[in-house]
């Protein structure tokens, strides 16, 4: 499968190509705080397969991951584990949100109070189980 997508102002573009590791959605403050939304819809990638293109800033949130942005408009991209070889893209960049079919919630101790689930998704209140 191929997943194209980039930021809002279109200077940064991706495409990755494969089937997603996983598609989740995260709830914790760091995401929240990255993203400035309730939460982060995010497909997981082995990092060879995700070609980037365009002037993307990188800002470490944590020892181990790395966010990525676009530095014109500010849009981020992606999350990246540089160890373990993986990159999550954001699910509202993709040219086609549709394509995100999430697996589950976590980090929902930290949900936004207002948010409601009704999608039947498995819930974990804090990292997913290994």
């Amino acid at each position: 499968m191929r997943y194209e997508g980039g930021c809002l102002c279109g200077a940064v573009r991706y495409v990755a190509e494969g089937t997603p590791i996983n598609e989740r959605i995260c709830h914790c403050r760091l995401c929240q705080k990255a993203l400035g939304a309730a939460f982060n819809a995010r497909l997981l990638f082995r990092a060879a397969d995700v070609r980037l293109s365009g002037p993307a800033g990188r800002f470490h949130s944590s020892p181990a991951l790395e966010r990525g942005f676009c530095r014109n408009c500010g849009t981020t991209i992606f999350s990246a584990r540089q160890s373990a070889g993986l990159m999550g893209l954001t699910a509202g960049s993709l040219d086609d949100p549709g394509q995100f079919r999430p697996d589950m919630h976590f980090w929902t101790s930290s949900r936004q109070p207002w948010l409601r689930f009704d999608d039947g998704l498995p819930q974990y209140p804090e990292g997913p189980p290994a």
